[in-house]
């Protein structure tokens, strides 16, 4: 299995109340702190098209049509961050592929992102993550709310923030 993602020796992979698996801090993690980077091949959304029944949801968005992540289940496993969704995360994105904590976390805390930090898609999911301020439906367009971008301001994947700046 092909390591192409980096995970922080403070985190630990683990069965998941939200999802599946999960990341989760095995020891305190300081704000700022780099907690994983995506790793992978960059391929387009018709090379996604192709590989997503196969792997499931293994990507990152970077670009209008250009994704990060594993090709084949060979390198499923070493492409994973295993960061699942929450509405109330408590990591976030810098630049593309750089996930750092966006406060300081303990250990034993699920390591979650609100995948509208990320994603530019045409999904609508139910929310699992059981926050207090959980939207309970959450969708491959929520980086388009003003209320999102202003609470991840800092926090959302470069493309995104680029368009938003052209939508202003």
């Amino acid at each position: 299995m092909p390591k192409l993602s980096y995970i922080s020796p403070k985190a630990a992979v683990q069965a998941s109340p939200i999802h599946g698996r999960g990341l989760f801090a095995v020891a305190p993690i300081t704000k700022g702190e780099i907690v994983c980077v995506k790793g992978g091949y960059i391929f387009d959304r018709e090379t996604l098209r192709a590989v997503a029944p196969v792997l499931g949801p293994a990507e990152i968005q970077i670009g209008r049509d250009l994704f990060i992540g594993p090709r084949d289940e060979r390198e499923r496993e070493g492409g994973m961050i295993f960061s699942n969704h929450s509405c109330a995360p408590n990591i976030g994105v810098q630049g593309q592929i750089v996930f750092v904590a966006m406060r300081d976390i303990e250990a034993g805390e699920e390591l979650t992102h609100d995948w509208a930090m990320t994603d530019d898609d045409d999904y609508e999911l139910e929310c699992r993550c059981g926050a207090a301020e959980c939207r309970r439906s959450i969708t491959g367009q929520d980086w388009r709310r003003a209320e999102l971008q202003a609470k991840y301001e800092g926090y959302m994947s470069w493309y995104l923030v680029e368009q938003i700046k052209q939508a202003d």
